[in-house]
């Protein structure tokens, strides 16, 4: 048996093609080809798949098995404005035994913090946020499946916009964004990162990968010397990094700059995300930011919009090569921990695999690290918890039952989903899950 030609499988984009190499690679499994390491206490629950951006191109199906490979306790997706991989990851955890939970990420802007920045830099009172526990699509012809839609469609008119001001600078090299982006995404849902693909290609394309003219033309494009464009090329992740700060983010020559018209507001992400029966989520990114500096302010405000969770990338938060700013971050860390756990508010963590270079997981054994594991894998039980409990029993965290039996009680209400998600297991039958809660509930 190939087991990577299995595993290059998982990455079609014909979705009967995936989920015949996930069961042959269960198959091999079974017969002892493959043999599967037990569970670590580690967690990722911030994958980007190919529905978004994944640096290697992976499906929800290929995330679901390289963590069970790899011995996650927990995995979770998390593609930017979709939930194309939602159903396909939950039944890949299914299928392979894996504690699988499901999100969406997008930006919103909210008002009270207009003139601040927070997550998405030099972008003042735009937020990254996400809603988790995903495990069913907004009901057809809701104001939640019509705010999903609508912030689908304003992404991609964004990208749109942004495409016709950097053609327009790029000159030679012109993307067709129906013919050169679209392509490279399996249902159409085009980001940052996919147009920066393109044009890598689409110049390589033009100047037939003449590496002297493809050098020239960068050069003078990212105002760099010819000898920088020479090194960049011989590294993708290092071209496309300094592709997207000259050409897309802020001061860059395709950036558009947000008004409260460009993203959803949080209160209509919080709207659409409820009427789905997921989790709100804030995405918080370092503190160091005039929004995020306050922690108990930042999150005491989202938490009465109806913001119950918090969403952390550790990685971005201890390991840095600069000491001072090191030792502030962690600082931070800490100090949001905190108030999320005097507001007993669920943490997700994890890497994002969204660019090349970053790890497949946190290391967890990091001494930064460590005081904040616990929290870690609470958040993933608590998410977990809910995912199970929505799914079988109309149970959710935010659920007409959750809130008759725990009403604003947040720490009873935490406690119980994590005792939840810490104890039942894929095919935890539904009788199995009455007595557990039963038992959770005292």
């Amino acid at each position: 048996m190939d087991i990577s030609y299995l595993e290059n499988q998982l990455n079609s984009f014909d979705a009967a093609e995936r989920r015949s190499a996930l069961q042959a690679l269960l198959s091999a499994t079974i017969s002892g080809d493959i043999t599967l390491p037990p569970a670590k206490d580690e967690v990722n629950l911030h994958f980007h798949t190919f529905f978004s951006f994944n640096s290697k191109n992976w499906s929800p199906s290929r995330v679901a098995w390289e963590s069970v490979k790899y011995g996650l306790k927990y995995a979770g997706i998390v593609d930017f404005d979709v939930l194309d991989g939602m159903i396909e990851f939950l039944s890949a955890g299914e299928l392979l035994g894996l504690r699988a939970i499901a999100g969406m990420e997008s930006r919103v802007f909210i008002s009270e913090l207009s003139d601040k920045v927070m997550s998405s830099p030099n972008e003042p009172g735009v937020a990254y946020f996400m809603a988790s526990g995903c495990y069913q699509f907004p009901e057809a012809g809701s104001e939640s499946a019509v705010i999903l839609q609508q912030m689908r469609e304003t992404a991609q008119q964004r990208n749109i916009i942004l495409v016709e001001k950097v053609n327009d600078y790029l000159d030679t090299v012109q993307l067709d964004y129906e013919a050169d982006a679209v392509p490279l995404t399996p249902a159409g849902n085009v980001t940052e990162r996919h147009l920066l693909l393109a044009y890598d290609l689409k110049a390589r394309k033009v100047f037939q990968n003449d590496m002297e003219k493809l050098a020239a033309f960068w050069a003078e494009k990212l105002g760099i010397s010819v000898e920088e464009a020479h090194e960049l090329l011989k590294s993708t992740p290092k071209l496309h990094e300094k592709m997207r700060a000259k050409l897309m983010k802020y001061g860059g020559v395709g950036y558009i700059a947000p008004t409260s018209d460009s993203f959803p507001s949080i209160e209509n992400a919080i709207k659409m995300i409820l009427g789905m029966g997921a989790i709100p989520m804030i995405a918080w990114l370092d503190g160091t930011s005039p929004g995020e500096s306050d922690a108990a302010a930042f999150l005491e405000l989202l938490r009465s919009k109806g913001v119950v969770a918090l969403n952390i990338i550790p990685d971005r938060n201890w390991n840095i090569k600069n000491p001072e700013d090191k030792a502030l971050k962690v600082q931070k860390l800490g100090e949001i921990i905190e108030v999320c756990r005097r507001l007993h508010m669920p943490i997700a963590v994890g890497t994002e695999m969204n660019k090349s270079g970053l790890p497949f997981v946190d290391d967890f054994s990091a001494p930064e690290l460590q005081p904040f594991v616990d929290d870690f894998i609470e958040g993933a039980e608590c998410l977990y918890g809910h995912t199970v409990l929505a799914q079988m029993m109309d149970f959710g965290y935010l659920s007409e039952k959750s809130m008759k039996a725990f009403g604003d009680d947040w720490a009873r209400r935490k406690k119980f989903f994590v005792e939840i998600g810490r104890k039942a297991t894929v095919g935890t039958t539904k009788s199995a899950l009455e007595a557990l809660c039963e038992s959770a509930l005292g």
